[in-house]
């Protein structure tokens, strides 16, 4: 299947938008891919829940990279997580980012079990739609990656001294 026509919503691959490049690590290799996006349709306040952003955040930090790349199968959609921003991409419209998650409000909750606010920015009209179920399919596919991700480190205990 080729890329779709921009009639069906998506911008021909000619008008490149503002680049967010990522790299991907795995054993010995990179993969890099860049994403574009056009000019933002809206943007909107939302919550994420604390289970979601801390899980994202954990697979960030153990990739080394700097980012995660989590596959959203029942979707077909691909997010693309860093420490400013988490991205979305049709898997028939990459590299355009259709919904960006960003501005995580983390340190304004009291507590890690507090939903954290964020900026969500739609990029494509079809990011709109899709918003209802994207969040916890997302939710879905971090937890299948998490699941398979190894653990390089395991941690130690110090033992506390008394003064």
């Amino acid at each position: 299947m080729g890329s779709p026509a921009p009639a069906q919503g998506w911008p021909d691959r000619k008008s490149r938008g503002q680049e967010r490049g990522r790299a991907l690590y795995i054993k010995d290799m990179l993969i890099q891919e860049s994403f574009y996006r056009g000019p933002a349709l809206r943007a909107e306040p939302r919550r994420l829940p604390a289970q979601i952003y801390n899980l994202a955040r954990l697979l960030v930090a153990r990739s080394g990279s700097g980012s995660a790349f989590v596959p959203i199968r029942p979707m077909q959609y691909l997010a693309v997580l860093d420490d400013e921003e988490f991205i979305f991409v049709h898997r028939e419209a990459r590299p355009w980012i259709e919904v960006a998650w960003q501005s995580f409000g983390s340190r304004k909750r009291n507590r890690l079990d507090a939903p954290v606010p964020y900026q969500c920015v739609y990029y494509m009209e079809r990011g709109v739609q899709i918003m209802g179920r994207l969040q916890s399919e997302f939710h879905k596919a971090l937890r299948e990656a998490a699941e398979k991700q190894p653990l390089e480190e395991t941690g130690r205990v110090v033992p506390l001294q008394s003064p």
